[in-house]
């Protein structure tokens, strides 16, 4: 089982929420894409899907297993490019920081009017899981 960072939380009042929290993902296999939702917060009524969107880890996955020795801080490992089989609003870089592989991007929601939602992946090894 592999484990992936990401955020999910309920922000009341605001169309710009930003979470700010993380939440911990099970990947049980890294070449399938990651599927998001977002949703809004009804009291009385279901809540309802703001949008959706996928992007691939195949090329995190890949920078979390190479080795990094002398390397500085900030070092571009990679770059995604947007494209019609992700989500990526933008180009995304996959950085070497703190003895640790980053990943930051921006997604485009589909099946919405408009919107965006920005994340960080990081790899995390739990004590006991097996390594990917």
């Amino acid at each position: 089982m592999q484990l992936l960072r990401s955020s999910r939380l309920v922000i009341n009042k605001t169309i710009n929420p930003e979470w700010n929290e993380d939440l911990t993902l099970s990947v049980s296999d890294p070449n399938h894409p990651v599927s998001l939702t977002v949703f809004d917060h009804d009291t009385f009524s279901p809540d309802d899907p703001m949008g959706d969107a996928e992007f691939h880890i195949t090329q995190f996955m890949e920078a979390v297993h190479m080795q990094f020795e002398d390397v500085p801080d900030g070092t571009i490992i990679t770059k995604v490019q947007p494209c019609r089989a992700n989500c990526l609003a933008e180009e995304s870089s996959i950085v070497w920081t703190d003895g640790q592989v980053l990943q930051d991007m921006c997604l485009r929601l589909k099946n919405v009017e408009c919107g965006e939602l920005e994340i960080q992946l990081q790899w995390i090894q739990l004590p006991g899981s097996k390594s990917g």
